[in-house]
């Protein structure tokens, strides 16, 4: 029986090969981002990483992030966002809600304060909704730091944003002149 550690570190090596590094376990990504699941799980076993399609369905279904969806039939799985590799996700541009938020730790805000949020090596920058997640988020590497973003004022100065499958706020840029420091952060 898998545990859930178990679970979370298949997640985490997931996350891994379906975003960043296929190659690794001897997989291709399609232009979409798309997998066959079949070939993952025998890639997977090959590398020493046993996962089953048992797993897998509880894996994606059961992630606290939504990293992950299946296609329509259930042969086909991707990560749903936060990819370093050239894929195109297919994502139809949304209207924001007014405000956003990108969680941070401490030690990244003066580099956010000079350049603003970029993308760096990923597809987009990730935004929350609710101010709860970027908390979470900010945490990851030390004191959580939220900025608000002015979403609403950015889409209408012509920014595009997009909504992942999983709810995460995607944009490519967001200047100096839409971000706000959250005063309540802990």
């Amino acid at each position: 029986m898998t545990t859930e550690k178990e679970y979370k570190n298949l997640s985490k090596f997931l996350s891994f090969v379906l975003r960043h590094k296929p190659g690794t376990i001897g997989i291709e990504l399609n232009e979409n981002g798309w997998t066959d699941v079949d070939t993952l799980i025998e890639k997977c076993i090959e590398f020493g990483v046993f996962i089953d399609r048992d797993i897998l369905n509880h894996i994606v279904s059961t992630n606290n992030k939504k990293r992950f969806s299946f296609n329509d039939s259930l042969n086909l799985i991707r990560a749903n966002q936060g990819h370093s590799v050239g894929i195109n996700l297919a994502y139809t541009s949304s209207n924001p809600p007014p405000i956003l938020y990108h969680g941070t730790c401490v030690k990244f805000i003066d580099s956010i304060l000079s350049s603003g949020l970029e993308k760096k090596d990923r597809h987009h920058v990730h935004l929350s909704s609710d101010l709860e997640t970027a908390i979470s988020v900010g945490s990851r590497h030390g004191k959580p730091f939220v900025f608000e973003i002015l979403a609403e004022e950015m889409f209408e100065n012509g920014f595009e944003f997009y909504l992942s499958d999983n709810q995460v706020w995607l944009t490519d840029h967001v200047p100096i002149r839409y971000l706000r420091k959250f005063t309540n952060n802990r």
